[in-house]
């Protein structure tokens, strides 16, 4: 089988697929256009995020069995598409799953104890100790929505806290020893804490928005490593300066690229974020450790090996 790969990965995805018989052609610069002419040759793509296999992409590759993406979301593929033209479609969470769950924890640690700004400010000379007083996780509920991969190696992370864990998902059944499966209602009642772990879709599209947070029953801390466009930043501007949101911690923007390098807008919402003490901002970078960058990969090699094994 001969497979385009559009993106930079770890190398071991070539090399043990090579070994396995299969053959690669690297394009790491060619535009959307310039890929469309080419893509009928070939029968898998390895891509991660910088170019959209949308329908009219999908329809030019004629002999195209399977997409795989390195990394957890499928929304820069035409996943219905895809399915109908028997593409079969390969992710790997389970490969930065943990890195994510780190993040969480760690960012959401940084925040509500303040850990960031009070170091800026010992090594500029100010030493508050009373304004730099931390809030612990000890007790509370957090609240997860979104219970795949990434929520469950969330939950994990908070089991030694000695909090509540409690998650919604469109799926039923889903508790275990970490969490607890609650209805929507129950989790907006309860919890202290919401981190989100969703796909983005047309049901999950501003799905944090000024109604769910008014419907919040507590003030609470919020944490978005899934993907930008699940939150309306003015909404959650106006919840921050209001209190009900008494602070954020965001890796991923709505004002992202869809290759999610780079910012594509600037507004006064986003200069907000920048600026505001009650808001943590990093670059996309939860799944993105140096150990997530060799399980995406094997997970990738496995999948794609399992599936379609060569004589």
């Amino acid at each position: 089988m001969k497979i385009l790969l559009l993106d930079k990965n770890h190398p071991l995805i070539t090399e043990q697929l090579t070994a396995k018989g299969f053959s690669f052609v690297e394009d790491f610069s060619s535009s959307y256009e310039e890929v469309l002419n080419k893509v009928g040759e070939y029968d898998g793509i390895i891509i991660r995020s910088r170019i959209p296999l949308d329908q009219n992409f999908l329809e030019h590759a004629a002999n195209l069995k399977f997409i795989a993406r390195v990394g957890a979301g499928m929304e820069n593929i035409d996943v219905e598409f895809a399915k109908k033209s028997g593409i079969t479609l390969i992710s790997s969470p389970e490969g930065n799953r943990d890195a994510v769950a780190e993040q969480v924890l760690g960012t959401l640690l940084i925040l509500m104890n303040r850990l960031f700004i009070s170091s800026q400010e010992v090594k500029n000379g100010i030493w508050k100790r009373e304004e730099n007083r931390g809030d612990e996780i000890l007790g509370k509920t957090v609240g997860l929505i979104g219970y795949g991969n990434m929520g469950k190696a969330v939950a994990r992370r908070f089991s030694g806290f000695g909090c509540k864990v409690i998650f919604h998902d469109i799926l039923a059944d889903l508790g275990d020893e970490f969490a607890s499966q609650v209805s929507l209602e129950t989790l907006k009642i309860e919890a202290d804490i919401l981190s989100l772990h969703l796909p983005i879709t047309k049901e999950t599209h501003y799905l944090i928005d000024e109604k769910f947070i008014s419907e919040m029953n507590k003030e609470f801390y919020f944490v978005n490593t899934a993907r930008g466009k699940n939150v309306n930043t003015k909404d959650l501007v106006t919840a921050i300066k209001a209190g009900k949101v008494k602070g954020a911690a965001l890796d991923v923007l709505e004002f992202e690229k869809a290759s999610f390098e780079k910012l594509d807008s600037e507004n006064e919402d986003l200069q907000f974020l920048l600026d505001s003490e009650k808001v943590i901002v990093t670059p996309h970078i939860a799944g993105w450790t140096i150990q997530s960058k060799e399980k995406l990969a094997q997970v990738i090699v496995d999948k794609i090996s399992a599936q379609f094994p060569q004589p």
